[in-house]
């Protein structure tokens, strides 16, 4: 059926036969609505219960000094209701364990101290040998980066106690879970990058693991450039 109020020349005739009545009008919003919408959105956000005697007042009868006060109340809600969540936040923290300190565990502390380590916490084991020197290295890294990173669990173990039979030349590894589950591993020299591994360089790595929080967000590693790019690039430089 076709809507009557519709502006089309067929309801045009119909309306001038007398057929169909005169098309409605959409109906306006006063300028009274607009500003009673506006108090009260006003009066939502404040919070506050209107006072007797001022139910019907508009802001446009309202002086300067309660326009400040309506505006300082409004703040001071924001201000209380961002400190409640900060305070959260920080009884949040205080509540989680803090470790600070690399610890050493044998295969029967694993599944205490890795599987139940509890929910939220990333843990960060080193298996290693004695007399290896970047195990060494690795043990240095890690007792500063336990300081700088205390909800994070570091530990340490000599790899045969933990694993029978872990092969000597998969030393140093480094396991990283969390809340139990696995979610990173560097095995032997070569991922762990060798004797000059820096303790920025570990630190960016377990940060990719998500261990750590991080702010190192770029690789510190020194990039070495192809030798032979580069004698192609001096060569090529010479014609020119």
């Amino acid at each position: 059926m076709q809507d009557p109020n519709e502006d089309t020349e067929w309801n045009d005739v119909l309306r001038a036969k007398g057929i169909i009545g005169p098309k409605q009008k959409e109906a306006e919003i006063t300028e009274d609505q607009i500003q009673a919408m506006m108090n009260d959105v006003i009066q939502r956000r404040t919070d506050l219960p209107p006072q007797e005697g001022q139910r019907d007042k508009l802001i446009d009868d309202m002086s300067l000094d309660e326009l400040d006060e309506l505006e300082d109340s409004e703040d001071e809600a924001v201000l209380e209701q961002y400190r409640q969540r900060r305070i959260a936040e920080m009884r949040a923290l205080a509540e989680k364990p803090r470790f600070g300190s690399v610890r050493e565990i044998s295969g029967q502390d694993y599944v205490n101290e890795v599987t139940k380590a509890g929910e939220g916490i990333w843990v960060v084991l080193h298996l290693y040998a004695n007399g290896v020197p970047l195990c060494a290295l690795i043990h240095h890294h890690m007792q500063q980066l336990a300081v700088r990173f205390p909800l994070t669990k570091f530990l340490r173990s000599i790899a045969t106690t933990c694993i029978p039979n872990f092969p000597e030349k998969n030393l140093p590894t480094i396991f990283v879970y969390h809340e139990g589950a696995m979610r990173k591993q560097f095995i032997g020299p070569i991922e762990l990058r060798g004797e000059k591994l820096t303790l920025d360089e570990l630190e960016f790595m377990l940060g990719q693991a998500g261990a750590v929080p991080t702010e190192i967000k770029e690789d510190p590693k020194p990039q070495i450039r192809d030798k032979m790019l580069a004698d192609l690039e001096d060569k090529s430089s010479e014609f020119f």
